[in-house]
């Protein structure tokens, strides 16, 4: 992994890996961040987001933000999601993250998780499984989901019935019997559906991104 972080940055210039959090949830925003990471930034605190522990996410999120050349999340609400779906909210979210470090920093490649690219004044490479290889993209996908897990514990005090703090807005059994019992909240994503079939189809789609 060290090889491969060596290697961009001598052919890529200055990096800045993205990556977003929460596509399938059916409440609450995506939040993407935007990192650029300086040499010897100490790689082996990163990880997947997603197989980290929270404890681990958090710790590095302190050493991510203190060490950072520059770095930024943004996101693009529920309401949004709707109007234009969930992958061009996401390109939309990383593009609002990268739109921010660059008036920090001038970014040569911009390295993104998945197969798809947002629109970027810079050379964009989109990386399957970036975000368990690509040491920026790790360190975007940690920012990312802490931020958005946070929100959602907020938005737990302000809608309890749906219980967001748990799951997070994902489709658990408990969050759709929630949903079909209380009717939607101001940030469910109304295009999503909660069925179960509906909702396991979707995910599966979603992995292509």
């Amino acid at each position: 992994m060290e090889s491969m972080l060596f290697d961009l940055n001598d052919e890529k210039g200055v990096v800045c890996g993205l990556d977003e959090a929460g596509r399938g949830p059916l409440a609450g925003p995506v939040v993407a961040a935007a990192v650029v990471l300086p040499a010897g930034f100490p790689i082996e605190i990163l990880g997947d987001s997603k197989q980290l522990s929270e404890k681990q996410r958090l710790e590095a999120e302190i050493i991510i933000k203190e060490q950072a050349l520059a770095w930024a999340v943004a996101c693009a609400t529920a309401q949004e999601i709707d109007k234009i779906n969930i992958l061009q909210a996401s390109l939309l979210a990383m593009k609002r993250a990268y739109e921010k470090v660059k008036t920090h920093i001038s970014i040569d490649t911009a390295l993104v998780d998945g197969n798809q690219k947002p629109t970027l004044d810079c050379t964009v490479q989109a990386i399957v499984r970036g975000d368990a290889t690509i040491p920026e993209i790790m360190a975007a996908s940690i920012l990312a989901k802490n931020q958005r897990d946070r929100y959602m514990v907020l938005c737990d005090a302000k809608w309890p019935l749906y219980h967001f703090a748990k799951h997070k807005g994902y489709p658990t059994k408990e969050h759709r019997e929630a949903c079909l019992l209380y009717g939607l909240s101001p940030i469910h994503r109304k295009t999503f559906s909660i069925k179960q079939e509906n909702s396991r189809k979707r995910d599966e789609q979603q992995t292509l991104f």
